[in-house]
């Protein structure tokens, strides 16, 4: 029996608010351990929490952002369950009532669009970290963390292929860096995904048993985690074997998932509304005030990328996949002014640089306008583009301006007609039989003259002019 793979993604993304979700204790990351707490964050007896209104705006611009319905009420709930990392027993969460929901995303997977749907988003605030000891069979907890707010976005379970919950992944990522709402930082954990997957056999419609999938914190780890997960409930069911419903663990070191516990349902939770906070209620004329805030989005910047720039689909879209490399063509474009070249040299030289370093457009040491200028030093032909990729090589690793580099190690593109006239006499002397083989009608064999040339002129004699001067000398 064929069988399909069904996919539902629960993102946590952690706010760049200054302060706690209900207190005002600071978020920023890296603070030696337990010194970012405060009776509010830690539930201490008589300690009431206040809810944090940047919070709530930022909430609401990624639910504007993904076509959401943002509720005009919603209330916090308790979520109770016992960890070592929750200080109160219980997190507040969202539940019956949550901030927004049944909106959607568009993704492009091999070329065709999807529209994955969004269940619904809504705020929480996060727990503590546990540190594993790797000496002694002990924990140390950090409850720094305990507080962030969180919003946490349900999808449907639309997706059928890990490449999908990828997209959609990175494209949630990508609307959070337009929008400033969070720093989409895998590694660090404020950017967290669970992932729900099932087996069922092609054409069906009811689901298979689920299970979760925790502690992927790369795309390559949600791609990896899932295509295992594929294959290991795929064996089973073909073995005549049941899935069990559970939480695993992605081991990135083997590769592949590890049991953790039996999955729980929502009446495991007992939810209940919490009694310290008030319902959240949204005034019509402040939402749409949110919503005029909203910036230009990656899918509408792509269009305009199309539109504008005439740039192709392609092209947009990889511009568009990441706010700063957007923002980067964009300076660029006002230092050299053509759309195109700009962006094959984005994608092509300063991508591949860029991967070659592990590094993003962040911390580039090359700034849109000294490429601008670089490529304008080509236009005018200054310099070839040949060595034109050379000096930018130079300006990844060093800093140092296009002009500087050229000047200082003579690159400058020879266009004197006279020194490579002369130049062209001696080679097409020292080579009769390829001078020959020219004029018996064998065009290639003009690539070789101008290689010769080059050669001559370490690549730095303009080459149109090259093959003027030997079409002139070897046809006159």
């Amino acid at each position: 029996m064929d069988y399909e793979a069904v996919i539902g993604l629960e993102v946590h993304a952690q706010l760049l608010t200054r302060s706690k979700i209900f207190c005002a204790c600071p978020t920023a990351f890296g603070a030696s351990p337990n010194t970012q707490t405060c009776p509010v964050c830690l539930g201490m007896p008589g300690s009431l929490p206040v809810l944090n209104r940047q919070a709530v705006a930022y909430a609401v611009k990624m639910a504007l952002a993904t076509n959401c319905r943002v509720a005009p009420k919603s209330i916090f709930a308790r979520k109770n369950y016992f960890y070592p990392d929750l200080p109160k027993g219980y997190q507040i969460s969202q539940y019956e009532l949550p901030l927004a929901e049944h909106g959607y995303l568009d993704i492009r997977v091999n070329g065709k669009v999807r529209r994955i749907g969004i269940t619904r988003i809504h705020l929480e605030e996060d727990a503590g970290k546990l540190v594993h000891s790797d000496s002694r069979a002990i924990s140390f907890v950090d409850f720094n963390r305990t507080g962030v707010p969180l919003i946490e976005i349900v999808s449907e379970p639309d997706m059928h292929e890990p490449e999908e919950a990828v997209e959609y992944l990175k494209g949630l990522r990508n609307i959070m860096l337009y929008l400033g709402i969070c720093d989409g930082n895998m590694e660090e954990g404020s950017l967290r995904c669970d992932a729900n997957i099932s087996l069922r056999p092609v054409g069906a419609t009811i689901l298979g048993t689920k299970t979760e999938l925790k502690n992927m914190n790369s795309f390559r780890f949600v791609r990896q985690a899932l295509e295992y997960e594929i294959r290991r409930q795929r064996a089973l069911l073909a073995a005549g074997k049941e899935v069990v419903q559970e939480t695993r663990l992605w081991d990135a070191a083997q590769g592949q998932t590890i049991s953790m516990r039996g999955k729980e349902e929502a009446h495991d939770y007992r939810y209940f509304p919490d009694p310290d906070l008030q319902p959240v209620r949204i005034d019509p004329d402040w939402l749409e005030t949110v919503r005029q805030s909203l910036p230009e989005l990656p899918a509408a910047k792509a269009a305009r990328f199309q539109e504008v720039y005439g740039l192709p689909p392609y092209d947009a879209e990889v511009l568009t996949s990441d706010k700063a490399l957007a923002d980067y063509f964009e300076a660029c474009l006002k230092e050299f002014p053509q759309p195109k070249p700009v962006s094959n040299w984005i994608m092509s030289e300063l991508l591949r640089e860029l991967k070659k370093a592990q590094a993003n457009i962040d911390s580039c040491r090359v700034t849109p306008q000294a490429l601008g200028r670089l490529l304008a030093l080509v236009d005018q032909g200054t310099i070839s583009g040949k060595i034109a990729k050379g000096v930018f090589e130079n300006m990844v690793s060093t800093g140092q301006e296009p002009e500087a580099i050229i000047r200082s190690q003579g690159l400058a593109q020879i266009s004197d007609a006279e020194a490579l006239l002369a130049l062209a006499q001696e080679i097409i002397a020292a080579h009769p039989k390829e001078a020959a083989e020219y004029r018996a009608g064998k065009a290639k064999v003009m690539g070789f003259f101008v290689g010769q040339l080059m050669k001559r002129t370490k690549g730095q004699a303009n080459p149109q002019l090259a093959n003027e001067i030997f079409q002139r000398l070897l046809t006159g």
